[in-house]
Parts: C-alpha cells; structure tokens; sequence
C-alpha cells in the first residue's frame, strides 16, 4: 500500500482549517512596477477562428508577452546584481516555500513614508512573537501596496516609500540564517536612500542577493497574513540565466 500521507496533508491545509491568501498583484500593463520599467505589451498571434472546425485555421488563441524581468511582483536572484550569481535555473525547488514571518510596520510607514526597519524593530518582534525561525522568509508589511503610486511622490516629484535597513536584513542573515526576504514596494532599500546623491543606492539589495539570498518585490496582501504561523509558496520560470521573474506567490495560513 503506498504511503499517502503527503495526499491527506494537502486534504488537510484545503480544508476550512486555513486560508489561502494571494500574495501577487494580477499582471498587466496597469500592474504596479518601478519607474524604469516599461508597461507589459500583450500582441496577439494567433486568434480563435469562426466557422467550422475543418476551417479553422487557429482554433485557439496565442500571445506574446513583452515585460521587463523586475515587474510587478517579481523574484529577484543573485545574479541581479552580481555576474556570477546564481540564475533563475540555479534556485533549487526547496527554496520556493518556507517559513512565513510577517513584520508589520503599517502605521509607522503610514505615519512616516520615509520608514526604515531596523534591528531593533526585528528584536522587538521577538520579544512578542518569539524568534525567528532559521530558514524562514520574512516580510515587511507596510500596507504599500495600498498605494496608486508605489514611488509616492511628494510636490517636488521626490519619492517617499519605507524600506529596509541593511543592518537589519545582515541581522536577519547572520544571527538568525534566513532564507528569503519580501516587501511591498519596488525596492528593497527606502526612497530616500535609493534616490541619495554620490552613493550606491541600494545597499539593502546589493547585500541580500550578495549572500545568496532571494527576495520578492511588489507584494500584496500582507495585512492578510498573521505574523507567525503560515507558509509561503513562490512559483516562477525556471530561466536560464534569469535575473529576475514576474512571480506567483501565496500564504497559507492557519485560521484562528
């Protein structure tokens, strides 16, 4: 008799006992992506054809898709930022779930759209929920996805979003050995830091890849997921020396 525990498992997390929670944008020219990217272009070759079947001469339809590697939400690999990194066709089938830790910094991000999270908002995190469990991804939630405009400009055209401190993401690496990070906005680093004139602008970035880490962009939905407790399930190409990929992730997580 075979062994299908995997099977009731699957049973078990499809039941009423947990919710599954879309953690991606829908993806399309008005899907949210950084400044320096160009909308999705769809271009249809071939469509559904009238008449009969023995007429047709495309009894379906086909499209190409043009879109920049960083879009919407999107995984970002190593070799993003770094030549020899690993490609997309490298991230081996056990990093795409994990562990989910949520870090929720909304009303501080919606009082201050200059936020930076910092080792001592992680340390603070523990104390409540207890530690972060090694191997695990962890999210900062900021609500941003709530945002029309990810950059948030202010008058002066200036971007205003939270990000990450690289002190904190080296924390989360080197004391507690993560696996991934995610956030809502299009960058890992806070607009003040990206946009700051005479130095690398993305620090936070460069030093996550760097350690051979993955990290997802322009997530959503984060304000569904409790702190503790739930999985994240990240699906994308595998692409041969891909540095990025438009992503389909989810949550599962336990109902109270």
């Amino acid at each position: 008799m075979a062994n299908l525990t995997l099977w009731e498992q699957i049973k078990e997390l499809k039941s009423p006992k947990y919710k599954w929670v879309d953690l991606t944008h829908e993806l399309s020219p008005e899907t949210p992506h950084w400044f320096g990217f160009k909308p999705l272009q769809a271009d249809l070759l071939f469509d559904y054809a009238e008449g009969t079947p023995e007429d047709m001469m495309a009894p379906m339809r086909c499209i190409q898709y043009s879109v920049a590697s960083q879009y919407g939400t999107h995984t970002d690999v190593p070799r993003h930022f770094w030549g020899s990194g690993r490609d997309m066709s490298a991230i081996t089938v056990q990093e795409l779930m994990y562990p989910l830790v949520v870090i929720d910094k909304s009303a501080e991000c919606a009082a201050n759209p200059d936020f930076m999270l910092t080792v001592d908002d992680l340390k603070a995190w523990e104390a409540q929920y207890g530690r972060i469990p090694e191997g695990a991804f962890v999210a900062f939630r900021s609500d941003w996805y709530k945002k029309p405009n990810l950059d948030n400009p202010d008058e002066n055209g200036v971007p205003h979003y939270p990000g990450w401190d690289k002190a904190a993401i080296q924390w989360l690496v080197e004391e507690r050995n993560i696996g991934a990070i995610g956030h809502e906005p299009a960058d890992t680093d806070p607009g003040f830091v990206t946009t700051k004139e005479g130095a690398y602008p993305y620090p936070g970035e460069q030093y996550i890849l760097q350690v051979d880490r993955i990290q997802i962009e322009v997530m959503r939905n984060l304000d569904q997921v409790p702190p503790v407790g739930s999985l994240i399930v990240i699906g994308f190409p595998k692409l041969k020396d891909g540095t990025g990929f438009p992503t389909r992730c989810f949550a599962i997580c336990p109902v109270d």
